[in-house]
């Protein structure tokens, strides 16, 4: 499996699609995962379950969307959108019944198996919590 393939696969079939079965087969033993908004990182198939796991708790209809996607040798850049409903516990906030619409960016190092070794990912985490009213707007917004 080539480099983007697998990343375009992690955001279309394990995030979009909840197909956290598929996690195992797209992920080494000793993946790290480094997202921003943890102070921890994210160790091995069973963490990246856990992680996705609790963010798909929390926007159940959550959609993920490949915006743009750039391969060199052994990585993988995505920019991307996310957008759902917060109609589950996330982070500790009680559901809101709002829809956000958020960006980030991943680059993932996949090893030569075709399976995902590491990985850091920065999103917009701010302006998500402000879309669901539990962070104060800036100014003049």
């Amino acid at each position: 499996m080539s480099t983007s393939a697998a990343a375009r696969r992690f955001f279309e079939d394990i995030w979009s699609e909840g197909r956290l079965d598929l996690v195992d087969e797209l992920f080494a033993p000793e993946y790290v995962g480094h997202p921003s908004g943890l102070e921890e990182t994210v160790l091995g198939p069973e963490g990246v379950r856990e992680y996705i796991g609790r963010l798909r708790e929390g926007f159940p209809d959550l959609i993920v969307t490949v915006d743009d996607q750039v391969a060199e040798d052994t990585k993988v850049a995505t920019r991307w959108t996310a957008r759902g409903t917060h109609d589950g516990e996330l982070m500790g906030l009680d559901p809101t019944g709002r829809t956000a619409t958020v960006t980030g960016i991943t680059v993932q190092r996949v090893g030569a198996g075709g399976r995902i070794i590491e990985g850091w990912t920065n999103w917009d985490t701010l302006g998500m919590l402000r879309q669901l009213g539990v962070a104060p707007q800036t100014a003049g917004r």
